[in-house]
C-alpha cells in the first residue's frame, strides 16, 4: 500500500475511512495530486514516483503547527525513497 499526505486548510473536510478520489496535476517537472472536490493538496511529486492510483481510503487526519494534514492509502505498491 502507498501512503500519501496532502495538506487541507480547514478542519472537518474529511474523515478517517473516507473513501476518496484524487485529480492528477501537471508541472514541468513534477506532479501534483488534489483530493476531489479541492480539498486537500499533495505536496509536488517527481515524474519517476507518479501516482497510478485515483481512489484511496483516509487512513489518519492530523492538526500540526502548519495545518490540517490528511494521511491517504492507495492500493499500489510504495515508493522507494532511495532513487541513486
Amino acid at each position: 500500500m502507498r501512503k500519501m499526505e496532502f495538506k487541507m486548510e480547514r478542519p472537518g473536510l474529511l474523515q478517517v475511512g473516507q473513501k476518496i478520489t484524487v485529480t492528477e496535476g501537471v508541472l514541468p517537472s513534477n506532479y501534483y495530486y488534489v483530493i476531489d472536490p479541492s480539498l486537500a493538496m499533495s505536496v509536488n511529486i517527481p515524474f519517476r514516483d507518479r501516482l497510478r492510483s485515483r481512489e484511496g481510503v483516509v487512513t489518519d487526519v492530523a492538526e500540526r503547527t502548519r495545518g490540517f494534514y490528511v494521511t491517504v492509502e492507495f492500493e499500489e505498491p510504495e515508493v522507494e525513497t532511495d532513487h541513486n
